[in-house]
């Protein structure tokens, strides 16, 4: 890879464009820093012409929300024939969805919280009908919690989805679950750790995500040793169940009753100095560096999910010692 021309594309055109930006510019200077041939690319809407100025022999994707992380990008790549980072266009549409990746962990028996779809159209107080409260309001196709709130009322409820309905034309309204929120490490189809989130207060929206200080993490999370074995099978299961390539970083809810419900599979996590998956990494024994490079070792050119790949550098999935600490076996 060291010969090769990478371009990192940052940016993008979501709500999540300055999150993207620092997630690319850490990446960049991280991959130059080791000797790697890495060029930081501004995504707009002229990406296609920009790839076609400036040629690049892969693609480090580092884009998050819309037309970054939802398969847009890894389309186009597809047709430019440039190998890239991460997941191919289905898994990629399919985890940005929240509804249909919803859909997906049910249809293989993966535990999610209850949900309902609104549209534009529909009355959010006659759909909420006997749901309760507190209920959680997200847009269907964004990330970084942009848009989401915790509702306790008819009147919250009309409010926040009127916020989410900006940002997408489907909202998801989910059951509230109290209980720790833990997000897993995946790096080629295995379970690098789980690390346990504590806001100091509310919940972990965009700026508890994006502000040091305004959160506490716990590495492993406090949970115990069986659980926690059972956390990180779930999360790779989910990523298997929706085709998930490279590294993803999935949230879930583990409630004081013990059961664990998946929320979300983020395809492309963020690489921010507040970000989850470099911390699980580190804790799993790779630096920030280490886990650019396991990441850009399988980047390859998905060709519409027949796998096709392109001359990379072979490299075996990381087995943490973490995961080995708990006993952790791939299923």
């Amino acid at each position: 890879m060291r010969t090769k021309r990478i371009g990192v594309l940052a940016g993008g055109l979501s709500a999540e464009r300055e999150v993207s930006l620092k997630t690319g510019e850490a990446i960049a200077a991280t991959l130059a820093d080791r000797g790697y041939d890495a060029r930081l690319i501004l995504v707009d809407r002229d990406l296609d012409v920009a790839l076609r100025q400036a040629p690049i022999d892969v693609a480090f994707v580092a884009l998050h929300g819309r037309y970054g992380e939802d398969g847009c990008v890894q389309g186009l790549l597809e047709l430019l024939g440039v190998p890239y980072t991460g997941s191919g266009v289905l898994a990629s549409a399919l985890a940005m969805n929240k509804v249909k990746a919803k859909e997906i962990f049910r249809l293989h028996n993966l535990p999610t919280p209850p949900y309902y779809v609104l549209s534009p159209d529909d009355d959010p107080i006659d759909a909420h009908g006997a749901f309760g409260f507190p209920a959680v309001v997200k847009p269907s196709g964004e990330g970084s919690s942009v848009g989401v709130a915790i509702v306790r009322s008819d009147k919250e409820l009309a409010a926040a989805v009127e916020q989410a309905l900006r940002f997408d034309d489907d909202v998801l309204v989910e059951r509230f679950i109290d209980g720790k929120e833990v997000s897993v490490g995946v790096l080629n189809d295995r379970a690098l750790g789980a690390v346990e989130i504590a806001p100091k207060s509310g919940f972990y929206d965009y700026a508890n995500k994006y502000t040091a200080g305004r959160s506490e993490y716990h590495l492993p999370a406090r949970v115990s040793p069986e659980r926690y074995r059972g956390i990180l099978w779930q999360a790779t299961a989910a990523c298997r169940a929706l085709g998930v390539a490279g590294a993803a970083r999935v949230d879930m809810i583990i409630s004081e009753r013990g059961n664990e419900y998946i929320l979300e599979v983020n395809t492309i996590p963020g690489m921010t100095p507040t970000s989850l998956l470099p911390k699980i990494a580190h804790h799993a024994g790779l630096d920030f560096g280490a886990l650019l490079e396991e990441m850009l070792g399988a980047a390859r050119l998905h060709a519409h999910g027949h796998g096709r790949r392109e001359r990379r550098v072979a490299q075996r999935p990381y087995v943490g010692p973490e995961r080995r600490a708990v006993g952790f076996e791939r299923h």
